[in-house]
Parts: structure tokens; C-alpha cells; sequence
């Protein structure tokens, strides 16, 4: 029904308890309207838009009009997933192909790095510094080489190339080309013995590569690394010291014997 200045009432079909609040709104305004216009011949009496709009609010913000409503949490998820559809289509737009694009570059992503998963293992979280080499109890060179030995007959590798590398370092100890000191690390051991033993630095520096990666690093020895180790071990104890102190001695005896 159209009232001259004023609104235009009508009642559009609404879903639900709005729709029906609306029309009962409406309703209820056309009855006053009717009614305050007495007969005919009279002009008729108009409501102007902004209270009719403000009538229309209050009507509408009542509880029973959202016991319905999605919760919080639920309209929550409504954006997270509508965001996530706008950035998958977004980049659908920008990605030769469209979706079908980008499904291969996702699959590329994932076997890129499934292969350097394969490839490197998992990654493991390095120690700041390295502990140290023996433990609290003292035992002698012997008494390692007899652990290790065990714990090879076993398949033991961890624990057999751990003892074979502590039976090293005591060894050398024993024979005084190491000077006991307690909180020694492996490379610490290594790096001190190849001065002394020349032409076994290179394998030294990987025995104690291979005790820390197999204590610290989490990996797992095999029994080819504990048979390097072992073999080793028995070239060490046939090896002859490079003492630097004696050829020192030695090249300056020669010298003053030629001055004089």
C-alpha cells in the first residue's frame, strides 16, 4: 500500500520468524494507519521513514528472532573457511592452469620434499656443546676392549663402537702419548692424538665422528663402522709415537757436533 510522503508498506515474502515479525510489523502500522485515517474523505495519515525504520530494528532485535543464530565459534570457522576458499581460488587465478595447476605444483611441493626427507632423515637437533668422553667409572683399555668386544658378539653396534673408541683414547693414555684428564670430548682426543700419531689423523678425527654421531646425534653405528674402528685400535697399538721433543733434540745435537 503506497501513502502519499511517507513509506512505501508492503509486505515481501520472508523466511522464517523475521519474515513473520516483519509482516506482523507492517501489519500493524497499515491498522494504525487505517485507523487514524477515519473515512475516506479524509487525507491520509503517513509515517515517516526513519521511525518506521527504527520500529522495524527494535521488532527485529528481539531474542526470539536469533535463538537460531550460529554460535561464536561457529561463525568463527564460517570466516576461517571462507578465507582459506578466497586464498585457494586467489591462487588458482594466479597459477597457469587454474586449479588443475595448482594441484601439480602442491604435488610437486610435497614429493620435493618427501625426497630430501628420504634422502637426509629426519632432522636432528645438534648438541651446543659435545659431552664428555668417559663416564664416571674408570676401567682400562683392557676392560673397554672387552666391552666392546661383547657388545659386538651381540649386534651391539652402538654400544661396541662407544666402547672401542673409549678403549682407544685409554690406550693411548696408558702409553703416555695422552695426558689423563678427565672432561676430554672424542674430537678433543682425536685432534691431540694425530699430533703424536701422524699418519692415523685423518682416521682418528672419523672414529670420533662416528662416537659422536652414534652418542649425541642419534644415529645408528653399523658393523662396518665398528670394524673400522677396531682395525684401528690394533694399528694403533703398533704404531711408534712421532715424538717432536726428541727429533728437536736430535736435529740440534747434530747441528753443535758439525759447528764443532
Amino acid at each position: 500500500m503506497s501513502l502519499t510522503g511517507g513509506v512505501l508498506l508492503a509486505a515481501p515474502a520472508a523466511p522464517g520468524a523475521a519474515g513473520a515479525a516483519v509482516r506482523h510489523l507492517l501489519g500493524s502500522v497499515g491498522t494504525a494507519v487505517l485507523a487514524l485515517s477515519g473515512s475516506g474523505d479524509e487525507p491520509p495519515v503517513t509515517v515517516p521513514r526513519d521511525p518506521a525504520r527504527e520500529a522495524a530494528r527494535r521488532e527485529l532485535s528481539k531474542r526470539m528472532y536469533h535463538e537460531n543464530d550460529p554460535s561464536l565459534l561457529q561463525r568463527a570457522l564460517n570466516a576461517f573457511w571462507d578465507w582459506v576458499d578466497g586464498l585457494l581460488h586467489t591462487a588458482a587465478s594466479a597459477t597457469p592452469g587454474g586449479t588443475v595447476g595448482l594441484l601439480v605444483v602442491v604435488l610437486f611441493v610435497v614429493a620435493v620434499l618427501a625426497a630430501l626427507w628420504w634422502r637426509l632423515g629426519t632432522p636432528r637437533r645438534r648438541p651446543t656443546s659435545a659431552p664428555t668422553l668417559f663416564d664416571d667409572r674408570p676401567r682400562s683399555a683392557a676392560e673397554h676392549r672387552a666391552a666392546s668386544e661383547a657388545h659386538a658378539a651381540q649386534g651391539h653396534w652402538n654400544q661396541a663402537v662407544q666402547e672401542r673408541m673409549r678403549a682407544i683414547v685409554r690406550s693411548l693414555e696408558e702409553r703416555a702419548l695422552l695426558d689423563v684428564r678427565p672432561g676430554r670430548t672424542a674430537d678433543e682426543a682425536a685432534a691431540e692424538a694425530g699430533r703424536t700419531l701422524p699418519s692415523h689423523t685423518d682416521r682418528l678425527r672419523s672414529a670420533a665422528r662416528d662416537f659422536d654421531d652414534v652418542t649425541y646425534g642419534g644415529r645408528t653405528a653399523s658393523e662396518q663402522s665398528y670394524q673400522r674402528i677396531a682395525e684401528l685400535d690394533r694399528d694403533l697399538e703398533r704404531s711408534r709415537p712421532v715424538l717432536t721433543n726428541s727429533a728437536t733434540s736430535t736435529a740440534h745435537n747434530t747441528h753443535k757436533g758439525a759447528a764443532e
